[in-house]
């Protein structure tokens, strides 16, 4: 299997991050908006039509906030994510018109619903990938990061 592209859309309003929710044999967990890049697409252009796929929002593309590199025999889900080599752009992104958020016209795979993650206690929660969950409480804080990542989960 290849390397695929994958563009996701970081969403922060009133101190809250926007999620998709989606559950597991352990229980719920969250993941940004976001999907794979079809061939001919911009990263932009990825983001803002797995934003409206997933959570029924049209969105402007700010900043490239992180890299993140995902190789799925280094991590725990390597059991069913062995094959998987992935690269996510994680944009800044801000929501212009919605019909209502909630769960769009093609949600994720076992999509439950949308969900507003208080970014106080964003460590709380199984938000992938885990180790992005301080590098977005920095971030609020002003805190200067590295944009890529590396390989983490």
């Amino acid at each position: 299997m290849g390397i695929r592209n994958s563009a996701k859309a970081i969403i922060m309003e009133e101190n809250k991050l926007l999620t998709i929710k989606k559950e597991d044999k352990d229980g719920y967990y969250y993941l940004l908006p976001g999907g794979g890049q079809e061939h001919g697409e911009t990263l932009h252009e990825a983001v803002k039509r797995e934003c409206m796929e997933e959570v029924n929002a049209d969105v402007d593309v700010g900043s490239l906030l992180f890299i993140r590199e995902y190789i799925g025999k280094n991590h725990e889900h390597a059991e069913f994510d062995a094959e998987v080599h992935q690269i996510e752009y994680m944009f800044l992104c801000s929501v212009t018109g919605s019909r209502g958020l909630g769960n769009g016209i093609v949600p994720d795979e076992g999509q439950i619903s949308v969900e507003w993650l208080p970014l106080e206690e964003l460590m709380q929660y199984r938000l992938y990938p885990q180790t992005m969950r301080e590098k977005l409480i920095d971030y609020t804080k002003g805190v200067e990061f590295p944009v890529y990542l590396g390989d983490i989960n």
